[in-house]
């Protein structure tokens, strides 16, 4: 049941209210419920987020969801120097690999940007001190679907996605930037009403920013 159209709030079969977005299906809410909106700081998981977010352009993010430990193990874990290492004959295979999405601009960018993770390693100690460095300083929330519709990307988000795009990485635009963010809890766009929000605030709250060495 949809509490309105412009609220985005939906109770699911269980009696709990979330974002209109989750409700298709039990694993999509636990994405929403237990994943989506915490903070993250692992280098391997940031890794995957983004890639995946890269992957999910043009697609729907459930398509990407579903097919998640295809992925996983097309990209050997999403493991750095691996992914870094894959040549050729790794991108034929996943070509060939009708569990995840075969496009071999996406696939190639992948493995081209665990290259870009090794550096800014290399520099900064870890990707999570870089990207984290990005979180707005003053993250609007938009407490309402038809307020997060009209909201425009935030400065920061943009400005990541110049950053990494200047460091060589590739489909990183603003808009796959800034899902990302709202996946690994750089900014919370649980909306009013989301019974996740009070968890995902609380998680926000503790975390410990990575910060460059």
């Amino acid at each position: 049941m949809v509490a309105s159209a412009e609220s985005g709030i939906v109770e699911g079969e269980d009696g709990v209210r979330r974002c209109w977005w989750c409700d298709s299906t039990p694993e999509y809410r636990a994405y929403h419920d237990d994943e989506w909106g915490l903070p993250i700081s692992d280098d391997i998981a940031l890794f995957e987020n983004l890639s995946l977010e890269g992957f999910q352009a043009g697609l729907s993010w459930w398509t990407i969801l579903r097919k998640r430990e295809a992925f996983r193990s097309a990209f050997a874990g999403f493991d750095l120097e691996r992914v870094a290492a894959f040549g050729e004959e790794d991108v034929e295979r996943m070509l060939g690999d009708a569990g995840i999405v075969r496009h071999r601009g996406k696939i190639e960018a992948v493995i081209g940007n665990a290259g870009r993770v090794l550096e800014l390693i290399e520099a900064q100690g870890s990707l999570a001190a870089h990207v984290w460095s990005f979180e707005p300083a003053d993250p609007v929330w938009a407490r309402s679907r038809s307020e997060l519709a009209e909201r425009p990307l935030p400065d920061e988000a943009k400005a990541l996605s110049r950053d990494l795009k200047r460091r060589g990485w590739r489909f990183v635009g603003p808009a796959t930037v800034y899902a990302f963010m709202q996946a690994v809890g750089m900014v919370d766009d649980h909306l009013d009403g989301c019974a996740a929000r009070a968890g995902s605030e609380q998680a926000r709250a503790a975390f410990e920013r990575p910060v460059a060495r």
